[in-house]
C-alpha cells in the first residue's frame, strides 16, 4: 500500500509540477460544481502557474465525515429553504483553512468513482511523511470515522485511536452539550445597505474571503456578526466572464488571470474591509491583506483599470489608483499590451509649455500664444460648456446668440476672461482629439488640442466647474482621452451639485438682454447724445475687425456698438466684393493683428466724439492710460487723419507719426522727405456760402438740435393734412386693429385729439408704442389703441416727411445738464414755432450744421447763445469760416469779461476741462 502510495504522490506531483498549493472553497459549492455543497473535508489542491492558472484538482478525505457546511436555497426553487451548520462543521472548516491555506502538502489517491469524485489522504509537507490532515481532524474531535469502516489497515487503526483520544479528552463534538454554539447566524441579505455601510464609519472589518467572482468582485464573510456580502471593489474593474445563452461562461482576456491573481492571494485568507459605498446588494470597498492592498496591486500588474462610477469613493485617494494605473500603461502590461499614450507622437516640448492667453473662445476653449509666436487654439479637458436643454425654446424669427442666450455661458466666458487674458498659463496636452465628420445630428470638428491648463497653479478647468459654469464629460470606460485630473473634476462637479452652483442652482437663469446697435442707424443716432455726454465709458472688447475697427461691449449700458478709432487712417484689410476678392493694403494684417493683442476682450475706455452714416461710433480708445490711435501711428500702422486737428490728441498724433516717418517701416517704408518748396504755391481759397432759406422751427431736442419745415412746401403740408383729416373722418380706424412694428409709418393721435402722419420707432408693449412724427420732430409714447394704418394717398411717396433735423454751427453745446438746459430753453423761448432764416455750413455724421437768423432782425441765433455765456465757440480750421470763427469769439470773450452764465466762475476750461468734458 505505501509503495502504491509513492506511485500515486510521485505520478501527481508530476501533474501538478512538484509543488501543490491548496486553496479551500468555504464550505459550499465550488463554481465549476452548483449542484453539490462541499463540507469541511473536502480540499481544493492546485498547482505552481506556468503560462496562466494552474488547473484545480478536488481530493476528498478517506474514511472520514465532517459536518456540512450551510447552504442557501436556490433562487430557481420557490418553496426551498436555507440549510443552516451542522454542529462543529464551520469549526472543522476554519481547522483545515487555518492549517491548510497557502501551505505546500502532499496526497495520495486511494478511490476514484464513476462519478469521477476523488478520495485519498493529504499530508503537510512536500512528502508522506508530514502530518495526515485526516488524522488531525479527527484528533481534535472536528470529523468522525465512516461508520461501518474496519481497522483493517495502518491507517484506519490509527483514525480509530485518534477518535478514542478525542473521545476520552472530550474534544470538539465530543463535549458536553450538543454544539449548537458552533452554528453560525448566517445573514446572506442587508436590509438597509446604506445605513450598514455608514454605520461602520469607514473602519476595517475582519472578514474572510469566501469566493472569487473575479478579479474585482469577491463574496466576504464580515466578522463577527457573519454577513456573507458581495464586494465589489472601489475604482476598478476587471475583465469578466459573460455568461452566455447556452449558460456557459467566456472569458474575456486576462479575466481568469486576474481571477487567479485575486484567488491566489485572498482566497479563504483573514483580511480587513473598509466599506466605502453601497451599490444595491453589494458593498463597495477596499480589501487589506497584511501583504497589500490587491486593489492598487491588480491595477499596477495590468489586470484591472480604474472606472470612474466608484473611483470617488476610494477612501485612500484616486491618485494612487491613478499612479498605479499609468505604471501599467507605461509598461504596457497584460490589459494595456496595445495601449497607445494620447500624446505619444508628440515631443515632450508640445506635451507641456507655457503660452499667454491671447482670446477666450468659449467656455472651453482659448487662443493661446506660444514662445515662437505662433497661436494655437487649446480645450479644457474632459469639460463641457453650458448648453441649450431640451427643445429649443429660442424666438425662431430671433438669431440665437450663445454668449447671452445660453445660461450661464457668458458667466463662464466672463470668468476665464478676468482670470486668463493676458496671463501667461502652463499647458499640459491630455490628448488630440482627431477631426470628425458631419452627421445628420453633429456638426462637423475639426482637431482639437485638449489640455489641463494651471495659472498660479490653479486648474482652471476645475474652477470653472466648481462654480457650476461647466460640467465634466462621461466617457467609455475604454475611452482613455481626457483630462489627467479627471477626478478632480468630478469631485469639483459633486461639490457644485451639492451646493447648487451655477448650472445646479434652482434659482432661475440669469437673463443678458444685449441690445446690438451695430449697423443700426436709428439706434445709434439715439444712442450718440448720450454717449457724448458720458465722456469715457468703459468697455469690452468683444471683436477686432481691423486695425482701427471694433466691436464693443458697454456692461453699463448693455449694448454691442461697432467703434472706429479717430484721428487715424489705418490700412484697409481684405474684403468679399460680389464677384471678387478684393486685396488688402499693405501692413492691414499686422494693424489687425497689433490691436487684437493689445484690446482684444481687455477692458477698456471710450470716448465717443461722433458717429458715421452707417451707424458706427468714431472716438478715442484707451487702455491702461495709452490711447489706441496713438499707438498705432507711433508702431508705424496707421497715418494720421486731417479730422484729427480740432482733438486734443492732435499733438501726441503728431509727434508719434514724426518719430515713425523718421525710421521708415511699415507705412512709412517708402516715406521721402519733400523738400521745402522756395515759392509757395498760391491756394485758391474757398469762400463761405452764404444762402439762407426760410423754415420754420418746429421742434428743439434736449440736445441743442433742431427740426424744421421748409417754408416753400409748407402749403402742400397743410393741403394733405386737411384731407388726410377728412378721408380719416370718414373712414375712421378701427381701435386696436393696427399691430404697430418698428420703422413702419402710420397715423398717431396726438394730444390735440387731431391725427398726424408718424413712424413707429420702437415697441414695448401695446400700451407704450415710441413714435416720432415726421412732419414736426416731436416724439412720443402711445397705447397701439390711438396708432392706425397710413392711408396710402397720403404716404411718403405723396409727400416726403416735412420735418428735417439740423444742429448749430460754430458752438459748443455744454455737457454740464443744468448749463444745456438754460441754452436749450433760451433758444425755445426765441425760437421754437417761429420762422427763421437757415444757412447750411457744414455737414457732419448725425445732422447738418447750419447758421440760423431770426426772420426780422436778421441776428444770428448761434451768436446770441454766444454772446449770452450760455455756449463756447467750436474752433475750427476751414479757411472759408475764420471770419465767422472770429465774430464768435469776440463775441465769447465779451461775455467772459461779463462773467454771464459759463463764465460766472471765470474761465474754467484752463485746470477741468478735460474732466468736464470741454475742449479749448
Amino acid at each position: 500500500m505505501r509503495e502504491e502510495a509513492g506511485e500515486n504522490v510521485a505520478r501527481n506531483n508530476m501533474n501538478f509540477l512538484g509543488e501543490n498549493e491548496v486553496m479551500l472553497k468555504k464550505a459550499r459549492v465550488v463554481s465549476e460544481q452548483r449542484e453539490k455543497v462541499l463540507s469541511g473535508c473536502a480540499i481544493i489542491v492546485r498547482g505552481q502557474p506556468r503560462g496562466g492558472p494552474p488547473p484545480e484538482r478536488q481530493i476528498n478525505l478517506s474514511n472520514i465525515r465532517a459536518g456540512n457546511l450551510a447552504r442557501r436555497a436556490a433562487a430557481t426553487q420557490p418553496d426551498a429553504k436555507d440549510t443552516p451548520d451542522e454542529p462543529w462543521a464551520f469549526p472543522a472548516r476554519e481547522f483545515l483553512r487555518k492549517k491548510l491555506i497557502g501551505k505546500e502538502v502532499c496526497f495520495t489517491i486511494e478511490n476514484k468513482t464513476p462519478q469521477g469524485r476523488e478520495y485519498g489522504m493529504i499530508y503537510l509537507g512536500k512528502d508522506t511523511n508530514g502530518e495526515n490532515i485526516a488524522e488531525s481532524l479527527v484528533a481534535e474531535g472536528l470529523a468522525t470515522r465512516r461508520e461501518g469502516m474496519r481497522a483493517n489497515n495502518p491507517e484506519q487503526s490509527r483514525l480509530s485511536e485518534c477518535e478514542e483520544q478525542a473521545k476520552a479528552a472530550k474534544k470538539g463534538m465530543w463535549s458536553e452539550g450538543n454544539g449548537s454554539h458552533t452554528i453560525r447566524d448566517l445573514k446572506y441579505t442587508i436590509e438597509n445597505p446604506r445605513h450598514f455601510v455608514d454605520s461602520h464609519h469607514q473602519k476595517p472589518v475582519n472578514a474572510i474571503i469566501e469566493h472569487v467572482r473575479d478579479g474585482s468582485v469577491v463574496r466576504a464573510l464580515l466578522l463577527p456578526d457573519y454577513y456573507l456580502v458581495t464586494v465589489m471593489l472601489s475604482g476598478i474593474k476587471c475583465p469578466t466572464f459573460r455568461r452566455e445563452a447556452d449558460g456557459s461562461e467566456t472569458p474575456e482576456p486576462f479575466a481568469a488571470e486576474a481571477k487567479f491573481f485575486t484567488e491566489s492571494r485572498l482566497l479563504q485568507r483573514d483580511v480587513q474591509i473598509i466599506l466605502e459605498s453601497c451599490h444595491n446588494q453589494n458593498v463597495l470597498g477596499t480589501i487589506l491583506h497584511p501583504n497589500g492592498n490587491i486593489t492598487e496591486l491588480l491595477l499596477k500588474e495590468g489586470f484591472a483599470r480604474c472606472v470612474d462610477w466608484s473611483i470617488a469613493v476610494y477612501t485612500r485617494g484616486a491618485e494612487k489608483l491613478r499612479a498605479a494605473e499609468r505604471f501599467a500603461k507605461e509598461r504596457r502590461l497584460r490589459i494595456w499590451r496595445d495601449y497607445v499614450a494620447p500624446t505619444a507622437n508628440l515631443d515632450q516640448k508640445d506635451k507641456q509649455f507655457v503660452a499667454k492667453v491671447m482670446q477666450v473662445l468659449n467656455a472651453d476653449a482659448i487662443v493661446v500664444k506660444l514662445n515662437s509666436g505662433d497661436y494655437k487654439t487649446i480645450h479644457l479637458s474632459s469639460i463641457r460648456p453650458p448648453r441649450l436643454e431640451g427643445e429649443n425654446t429660442q424666438d425662431k424669427n430671433k438669431k440665437l446668440r450663445p454668449l447671452y442666450d445660453i445660461p450661464y455661458m457668458f458667466e463662464a466666458r466672463e470668468f476665464l476672461r478676468k482670470k486668463l487674458i493676458g496671463k501667461k498659463v502652463n499647458v499640459t496636452v491630455d490628448y488630440i482629439r482627431p477631426a470628425s465628420p458631419a452627421t445628420e445630428t453633429v456638426p462637423a470638428f475639426s482637431e482639437r488640442t485638449c489640455a489641463t491648463v494651471t495659472i498660479g497653479g490653479i486648474n482652471i478647468a476645475e474652477a470653472l466647474v466648481s462654480k457650476g459654469l461647466a460640467t465634466v464629460i462621461r466617457y467609455r470606460q475604454d475611452d482613455d482621452q481626457r483630462s489627467s485630473h479627471y477626478d478632480e473634476l468630478l469631485a469639483a462637479e459633486a461639490r457644485a451639485i451639492k451646493n447648487g452652483k451655477g448650472l445646479h442652482s434652482k434659482k432661475e437663469v440669469p437673463i443678458h438682454r444685449v441690445a446690438d446697435i451695430s449697423g443700426d442707424t436709428q439706434k445709434a443716432k439715439q444712442f450718440l447724445p448720450f454717449l457724448q455726454r458720458a465722456g469715457r465709458s468703459e468697455a469690452v472688447v468683444e471683436y477686432v475687425f481691423s486695425g482701427s475697427r471694433l466691436k464693443l461691449y458697454l456692461p453699463k449700458e448693455t449694448c454691442l456698438i461697432t467703434f472706429l478709432l479717430a484721428g487715424i487712417e489705418c490700412p484697409r484689410g481684405a474684403r468679399n466684393l460680389p464677384g471678387l476678392v478684393q486685396e488688402g493694403e499693405p501692413f492691414s494684417e499686422e494693424a489687425t493683428l497689433f490691436t487684437k493683442e493689445l484690446v482684444l476682450q481687455r477692458e477698456v475706455e471710450v470716448e465717443v466724439e461722433s458717429m458715421d452714416k452707417a451707424g458706427n461710433f468714431i472716438g478715442w480708445l484707451h487702455m491702461d492710460g495709452a490711447n489706441l490711435s496713438v499707438l498705432l501711428v507711433e508702431h508705424a500702422l496707421s497715418k494720421v487723419h486731417f479730422t484729427a486737428e480740432r482733438s486734443t490728441y492732435y499733438k501726441s498724433l503728431l509727434s508719434a507719426e514724426e518719430a515713425a516717418k523718421q525710421k521708415k517701416e511699415k507705412v512709412w517704408a517708402h516715406y521721402e522727405e519733400q523738400p521745402v518748396e522756395e515759392v509757395m504755391p498760391v491756394l485758391e481759397e474757398k469762400e463761405r456760402s452764404a444762402s439762407y432759406k426760410p423754415v420754420f422751427v418746429t421742434e428743439i431736442t434736449d440736445d441743442l438740435h433742431f427740426y424744421v419745415q421748409d417754408v416753400e412746401t409748407g402749403t402742400q403740408l397743410e393741403k394733405l393734412m386737411e384731407n388726410m383729416r377728412n378721408d380719416i373722418s370718414s373712414h375712421p380706424p378701427v381701435e386696436g386693429s393696427y399691430a404697430p412694428r418698428r420703422g413702419e409709418f402710420c397715423i398717431a393721435k396726438f394730444v390735440d385729439g387731431e391725427w398726424y402722419r408718424a413712424r413707429v420707432e420702437k415697441v414695448e408693449s401695446p400700451a407704450k408704442v415710441h413714435v416720432f412724427y415726421i412732419d414736426y420732430g416731436n416724439r412720443e409714447i402711445l397705447p397701439s389703441t390711438r396708432l392706425g394704418t397710413l392711408p396710402p394717398a397720403f404716404s411718403t411717396r405723396v409727400l416726403p416727411a416735412q420735418a428735417t433735423e439740423y444742429a448749430f454751427a460754430f458752438i459748443q453745446v455744454p455737457q454740464d445738464e443744468d448749463a444745456r438746459t438754460d441754452a436749450v430753453d433760451s433758444v425755445v423761448r426765441d425760437i421754437q414755432n417761429t420762422q427763421c432764416l437757415l444757412n447750411v455750413e457744414h455737414l457732419s455724421a448725425g445732422c447738418p450744421h447750419v447758421t440760423l437768423q431770426f426772420a426780422d432782425s436778421k441776428g444770428d441765433v448761434g451768436l446770441g447763445l454766444v454772446k449770452e455765456g450760455l455756449v463756447m465757440v467750436e474752433v475750427r480750421k476751414e479757411k472759408q469760416f475764420q471770419k465767422v470763427i472770429t465774430e464768435y469769439l469776440n463775441a465769447q470773450e465779451s461775455a467772459k469779461s461779463a462773467r454771464l452764465n459759463l463764465w460766472r466762475y471765470g474761465d474754467f476750461r484752463a485746470d477741468d476741462a478735460d474732466e468736464f468734458g470741454y475742449s479749448r
